[in-house]
């Protein structure tokens, strides 16, 4: 009995740490992602995260670890939507929209989500012919955000190395994408 109630101790004292710290959380998020609902949804994962992981750590512990998991969080939202806005740019900007213009429907239609999804195709594609090494070091440095250092520790190899291959990666990218879309080549160094 005593282990029942030490546990259901322990799971309300982690409910109030979490009711406590959820505005704050949800606040601070809000300043690095500019969106109320992303903000939201991101500090709920971190909550989950952590009841679902380190519930059974002291108390003392939480805090950090709550917003050690909330910055994880934050940044991997950020190389989602870094990749969006990739492909967003190459699908959609011209360079004639003033910059901060905001329409009242923001959402593509029918036709540029189609563009989109082909360019998408397109440059999957292109990175899936890239050799492996290359390809590794193209998806670590700009799709995941990794540091040179990091991703030379995340593919055991030297800075120098994932410098190599990440330009080499690049370099053909465009080859591939231009041969694709002569057009492109035009188009990406306008943007």
């Amino acid at each position: 009995m005593a282990h029942a109630d030490m546990a259901l101790n322990d799971e309300l004292a982690l409910n109030a740490f979490l009711d406590g710290v959820r505005a704050r959380a949800v606040r601070i998020a809000c300043l690095q992602v500019r969106d109320t609902a992303t903000a939201s949804d991101l500090v709920q994962d971190a909550m989950l995260r952590l009841t679902q992981r380190y519930a059974r750590r002291p108390a003392d512990e939480w805090m950090p670890l709550f917003y050690r998991i909330l910055r994880n969080r934050i940044s991997d939202w950020r190389r989602r939507r870094r990749l969006e806005s990739i492909i967003e740019l190459l699908s959609f900007g011209s360079g004639d929209d003033e910059p901060g213009f905001d329409c009242a429907d923001s959402a593509p239609g029918p036709e540029a989500q189609l563009l989109s999804a082909q360019l998408a195709g397109r440059i999957s594609t292109a990175v899936g012919q890239l050799p492996t090494r290359q390809r590794e070091s193209f998806l670590l440095r700009a799709c995941e955000g990794l540091s040179v250092a990091e991703a030379a520790e995340v593919m055991g190899v030297s800075e120098g190395s994932v410098k190599t291959h990440h330009f080499r990666a690049l370099s053909r990218l465009r080859e591939l994408l231009r041969e694709d879309d002569p057009g492109w080549e035009d188009f990406h160094e306008e943007s």
